[in-house]
């Protein structure tokens, strides 16, 4: 299932809503695309979605939760990525 919470994020003079799926990440790049999302608004486990669409993800069968459920059905998935554990590429060697 996908779940998006309640726009609340403010970032580039926009709210924006965190979607997530408890299934697969698979599950979530597929519906975002049916939404619109482009695939840079995916962050390791979720897609930042403007407010003006979602409204579009509850109507195609999003279920719209707290922001604190959001973080609940990543950790209960196995799909949360933490910051800290997201491996960065090593800056090149000096010559």
């Amino acid at each position: 299932m996908i779940f998006v919470d309640p726009p609340a994020w403010p970032a580039h003079g926009r709210l924006w809503s965190h979607l997530v799926s408890d299934r697969s990440l698979d599950e979530l790049h597929a519906f975002a695309a049916r939404i619109g999302a482009p695939r840079r608004a995916f962050d390791r486990d979720h897609y930042d979605v403007p407010a003006e669409r979602v409204a579009t993800a509850v109507r195609l069968g999003a279920r719209l939760v707290s922001s604190r459920e959001i973080v609940a059905v990543l950790r209960a998935s196995g799909l949360r990525k933490p910051k800290h554990t997201v491996r960065r590429s090593a800056p090149p060697a000096p010559d």
